[in-house]
């Protein structure tokens, strides 16, 4: 291998083995660290619509992934043309967009981890489910076309957009990466989608002996995409001529060249493949027979009959000897037709064909073969399949077929809203293909009272909202409007129609543009409150003495108290103090709060006023010193009065209630204190059985009698108990006697009961039905007759002798 060495009139760069390997080592090495930096920002490897930053070209994940990939190439190759490297770094990028590749035959995106194939010639990439069913339908229907050998030959399948032809055993079977060394790639987010990351190793083309030695990569990176198929190569090298013979030195691209040397192995004696009439067959150059002529001598004919086969196979030819094909084959034979119904004489060049038809529905299922001596393998139908395609645009325009038609061929640009910039899209595929993305700026008139709006690229839809200031004079002042433009705002609809349910679909948008009123001005207003209590900024549309919050504070007219009310207007007086109250100030309605005299209990009977208070003339509930008369003072009595003169106050000036000692009443009036237990009165002292009686003084002290001072019953005393004992127990015994009369009685009723005695007892009179209740009632009467009697007698003998004392 030889050292690079750039090509100045071309565009191809050759490698040698001194150098390259280090070079592309420094290069991988260089791309690996540029992904682990890259690594550690989050990915997304979703093949769909993926945010606008991961397809930005110049920004975003997959641009700096493109431009760390492509940028050491720029810098270890030497003086590489710019413009041919940003076409590569725009092809990658197309391939890498969501949505950028697209299989013509299923018109799908193709996504990363799906199984791909590309063509070798166009380097078109197909699915490979779609291009497997892509080869035996073709087949199939070349196949078909023909009469006799329907099957029986290997026909080729075309590429769906090239249509570079393949054998039948060229069909894939294999998911390959691009360089077609790693059966079934793993998906990797650091690499190209579909490669298998290692170096291609391709033989450039023409060949020279030098590889690519790029990671692996689609063909048309390499030989189409840098601006076509790569020049040859300029390096010279030592190249063996055709036939072996020579070595001389030529360009690396023009590999095969051929000597001026006689050819020693070949009959004619030419260089080897310059002779136009050799025939390898017979190495001869003659017509018909054998001689060896040289190649510069023109080929005799003889008198001999040609003799060589016809095309038939069956007959030779008649003519003489001759030069070019030889004719038809025209004797008489005896043919059968193709379906085996009829045989006839005719030239055997002919085909013989009978006039029936056959009835046999073809494999489109929809029509009959009607073909004329059908041996009974149907063709497919020839007439024109007519179905609206999946594009709904255009018709298949194959032949009648089964199942569903092929994607339509056709390809429509989709364009930007300027129409600046395009792309090529499978038919149908139009109205859900992404618009291309254009660089252009867009140049739609503003929709806000703005004379120009911001700059952004060109875009379907309306423009985004207007986030310029509005700057629009403000109603009531000289500022202008500092908010973002509000000319077309989304606002949610009020007006919408109540649905019936919700199999009914809305008539009008939930949210509809219009234009808002400008904003309150806040520009701030250094202000005084209406207390003049501080200078505060307050918004513009607010501007104006406005309330602080405070209290007034200002000296109400009782001089004890200020005014609470909130931060309020009063009306300025000229020449007065401004701490003074004014008429908008409050009035003070509190009572009045200064400390009272020593004992009064009362507040002070005016408002909040000046000076002292007056003397309080409501009356105090007093208890007397007894304890039993409330007496009613007026409070500056009490409260001013001397002790003396307050317990005189609170006299009642009746008899002193309390007890003495000796049980007799307190002579004194109402006063405070213990009672004077001396006691004067003369009391009556009585015998046990009160019958004599006897009057004495009480002593000085107040105490009771002693048991030396009490009177003692005498003889007549002790007669008369003596008596009314004997009554008592008389009066007893009746008692007795009664209710043991009148059990007996129930007794013998008892038994007269147990007896069963039949005879009607004679009915009992009044007396002896209450006998019993009247006896006790009497005995009663006769013992209160006889106490009073003697409780009597014994007072006029107690009576007597005080008389008589």
């Amino acid at each position: 291998m030889l050292a690079p060495i750039r090509c100045r009139s071309h565009r191809c760069v050759c490698f040698s083995a001194g150098s390259s390997q280090s070079r592309f080592e420094e290069i991988r090495k260089s791309d690996r660290a540029a992904a682990q930096r890259l690594a550690t920002e989050p990915y997304s490897s979703s093949s769909e619509d993926e945010d606008e930053d991961d397809v930005s070209e110049d920004g975003g994940k997959r641009g700096k992934i493109l431009q760390s990939a492509l940028s050491p190439y720029s810098s270890h190759t030497g003086d590489t043309d710019v413009r041919l490297l940003e076409k590569t770094r725009h092809y990658l990028h197309e391939v890498c967009q969501s949505g950028g590749v697209t299989c013509l035959i299923c018109i799908a995106s193709v996504r990363r981890t799906q199984p791909v194939w590309s063509c070798v010639a166009c380097y078109c990439i197909f699915h490979i489910t779609c291009i497997q069913k892509w080869a035996k339908d073709s087949i199939f229907l070349v196949s078909s076309v023909t009469d006799e050998d329907f099957g029986k030959k290997d026909h080729p399948w075309p590429c769906p957009k090239c249509r570079y032809e393949y054998s039948p055993h060229q069909t894939p079977t294999r998911y390959y990466c691009y360089c077609g060394k790693e059966a079934e790639p793993a998906p990797d987010p650091w690499l190209l989608p579909h490669s298998c990351g290692q170096v291609c190793e391709r033989e450039f083309k023409p060949s020279c002996g030098h590889r690519c030695l790029l990671l692996c990569h689609p063909v048309k990176l390499t030989l189409s995409s840098m601006a076509g198929d790569c020049a040859p190569c300029p390096r010279v090298s030592l190249q063996m001529c055709a036939c072996g013979q020579q070595r001389t030195e030529r360009p690396c691209a023009s590999p095969e060249w051929h000597c001026d040397q006689v050819c020693v192995t070949e009959p004619c004696g030419t260089p080897y493949c310059t002779c136009e009439r050799y025939d390898t067959s017979s190495f001869t150059c003659c017509v018909c027979s054998e001689s060896v002529l040289p190649c510069t001598v023109d080929v005799p004919t003889c008198g001999d009959t040609c003799g060589k086969k016809l095309d038939c196979g069956l007959h030779t030819c008649s003519m003489r000897c001759h030069r070019g094909a030889c004719e038809t084959c025209r004797q008489e034979v005896e043919k059968t037709c193709r379906c085996g119904r009829y045989s006839k004489l005719m030239p055997c060049h002919k085909e013989y064909l009978c006039e029936s038809k056959c009835n046999k529905t073809r494999a489109c299922s929809r029509h009959q073969c009607k073909r004329k001596c059908c041996p009974g393998n149907c063709p497919p139908c020839d007439m024109g399949c007519g179905r609206m395609l999946g594009c709904r645009n255009h018709k298949c325009p194959s032949v009648c077929h089964q199942g569903s038609c092929y994607p339509c061929p056709e390809m429509v640009e989709v364009r930007c809203d300027c129409g600046s910039t395009m792309i090529s899209v499978p038919c149908g595929r139009e109205k859900s293909t992404k618009p291309p993305r254009c660089k252009e700026l867009c140049r739609k008139p503003p929709s806000c009272h703005h004379s120009s709006q911001e700059q952004h690229r060109c875009h379907f839809g309306p423009c985004p909202p207007c986030k310029q200031p509005c700057q629009r004079p403000l109603a009531g002042c000289v500022h202008l409007c500092p908010a973002p433009c509000h000319d077309q705002v989304l606002v949610k609809a009020t007006d919408r129609a109540l649905l019936a349910g919700p199999w009914e679909q809305p008539s009008t948008p939930a949210f509809v543009r219009m234009a808002l009123p400008c904003p309150s001005c806040m520009v701030p207003i250094p202000t005084a409150c209406l207390g003049e209590h501080e200078v505060s900024p307050v918004p513009c549309h607010t501007r104006g003495p406005f309330s602080c919050g405070r209290s007034c504070g200002r000296n109400l007219a009782c001089g004890n108290h200020t005014c609470i009310l909130e931060c309020h207007h009063v009306t300025a007086v000229p020449n007065s103090d401004k701490t003074k109250a004014g008429q908008e100030c409050e009035q003070c309605e509190e009572g009045c709060s200064k400390p009272r005299p020593a004992g009064c209990t009362h507040p002070c009977a005016l408002a909040c006023h000046l000076g002292n208070c007056p003397p309080c003339r409501l009356m105090v509930r007093q208890r007397c010193h007894c304890k039993i008369s409330s007496l009613y003072i007026e409070c500056v009595k009490f409260t001013s009065a001397d002790e003396q003169g307050k317990q005189l106050l609170s006299s009642c000036q009746n008899q002193c209630p309390k007890q003495l000692g000796c049980g007799h009443r307190c002579k004194l009036l109402c006063h405070p204190g213990e009672c004077d237990q001396s006691c004067s009165q003369r009391v009556k002292v009585k015998c046990p059985c009160k019958r004599i009686k006897k009057v004495q003084t009480q002593n000085k002290l107040g105490m009771r009698l002693s048991e030396n001072d009490l009177v003692v019953c005498d003889e007549t005393c002790r007669e008369l108990q003596k008596k009314h004992a004997e009554v008592t127990y008389t009066l007893t015994l009746c008692v007795f006697q009664a209710e043991l009369e009148a059990f007996e009685k129930r007794q013998k009723g008892r038994r007269k009961k147990n007896r069963k005695v039949t005879e009607m007892e004679t009915e009992e009179g009044v007396w002896h039905r209450y006998k019993l209740h009247l006896l006790l009632a009497i005995c009663g009467i006769l013992l209160a007759v006889a106490a009073f009697c003697l409780l009597q007698l014994t007072n006029q003998e107690t009576d007597r002798q005080n008389t008589g004392q």
